[in-house]
């Protein structure tokens, strides 16, 4: 008995898998299409193949061109074709503005529709209202930027941006919160400040400054008396990494000397024990008393350029690469060709190649920006294409 259930249930498993695959990769039937014909011209068409259609003298396709093309995908065609009176007029192209659009997927002659500009955008000379007349839009309106909206919201040393989502333009009114990095904070305030778009300026940023302790004072004179008090000149793991330019009294190769003459300081930068340790940066140069540091590519100092070795063996404050770019995954957007991990530089933007439909009749790219931190993705474009057409 046991045995029965379990090959009924090894046949129904076969059975929905041998039903899937039937079910996907389903080829279609001809199209049926009035007033209009096809090439090819056949009963059926495999799964993906293709099609072209146009329509008799006083009809054409419901989508640009006198020729249009349908692909078969899992037994349905997309677009479905179509042939329509050639008087009616097809979705306009409306940059920064919306309508209601026609569930038909075209409009009649005289159908008028009524476009609402984006936040920031208002009517160029007031037209609002569009009307297909003899198969054309009259009057398209033109969504402009408004007077009183804003551009990009100013950049602040150590603070970043908190909202969602980015655009080029802000509605007047607009609200942006800025909040400190760790480390720093807004004088007489809390770590956070809100800037508003007022006439097309932005009101003014805060200033985030940096939470300092307490240092140990000024560097003093030389320890101890003469002769002593003199630190060591070997031992590697006392000396920074690397020589630069700005050696002082250094001799080659990084090493400083234990000769002086007896007017310089008495002790190096070894007496305060191993260079700090800056993630992302690297020592550079270093003179008797101080070190140098310079940040990775793709990587901003944050602070002091040079940290001090004071007299009493401490170090002054330290400073930090702070990250200057942004990542677009190529694998992660699908209208991307393959490419692996892009890296930017903060305010840097560049074109991307798009995977190529067959119907474009030359190479697409997508503009991809590096703002406040964050990465911005724009539709395909042909490199001929206007900036507002893609972004």
């Amino acid at each position: 008995m046991c045995g029965r259930r379990y090959l009924g249930f090894v046949l129904l498993v076969w059975f929905q898998g041998v039903l899937h695959v039937q079910t996907s990769d389903q080829p279609c039937s001809a199209p049926k299409l009035n007033n209009g014909y096809l090439i090819p011209e056949e009963l059926a068409y495999n799964h993906e193949s293709k099609l072209t259609y146009s329509c008799d003298k006083g009809r054409k396709p419901a989508v640009e061109g006198w020729w249009a093309t349908s692909t078969c995908h899992n037994g349905k065609w997309s677009p479905e074709p179509q042939c329509i009176d050639e008087k009616a007029c097809l979705p306009p192209t409306i940059p920064n503005g919306i309508y209601t659009v026609n569930t038909n997927g075209w409009y009649e002659e005289r159908d008028i529709i009524r476009i609402t500009c984006d936040k920031g955008y208002k009517h160029k000379n007031r037209v609002a209202t569009a009307e297909c007349i003899t198969g054309t839009w009259s009057s398209v309106p033109v969504c402009e930027k408004s007077i009183h909206a804003c551009g990009e919201p100013p950049q602040v040393p150590h603070a970043v941006i908190i909202f969602q989502g980015f655009q080029d333009f802000f509605a007047p009114d607009t609200g942006l919160q800025y909040e400190c990095e760790d480390g720093y904070t807004i004088e007489g305030a809390d770590t956070k400040k809100t800037i508003y778009c007022l006439s097309g300026n932005w009101t003014q940023g805060p200033v985030c400054s940096r939470v300092t302790r307490p240092g140990p004072g000024p560097v003093g004179p030389a320890l101890g008396g003469t002769g002593g008090g003199h630190p060591p000149s070997t031992g590697s793991a006392t000396q920074p990494a690397g020589g630069g330019t700005d050696r002082g009294h250094g001799g080659s190769g990084g090493h400083a000397t234990s000769a002086g003459s007896g007017t310089q300081p008495e002790w190096r930068v070894n007496i305060c024990g191993n260079p700090p340790v800056v993630p992302n940066g690297d020592v550079v140069g270093y003179g008797q008393r101080y070190l140098r540091y310079e940040c990775s590519s793709f990587y901003k100092l944050d602070g002091p350029e040079k940290v001090v070795c004071y007299s009493d063996g401490t170090w002054s404050n330290v400073p930090y690469c702070r990250v200057n770019f942004c990542s677009v995954d190529t694998d992660g957007h699908p209208h991307l060709k393959s490419a692996g991990v892009h890296y930017m530089k903060y305010g840097e933007e560049v074109r991307l190649p798009c995977v190529q439909d067959p119907s474009w009749w030359t190479d697409h790219y997508s503009l991809v920006k590096c703002i406040y931190g964050r990465t911005v993705v724009y539709d395909c474009c042909t490199r001929f294409a206007l900036k507002s057409d893609c972004c």
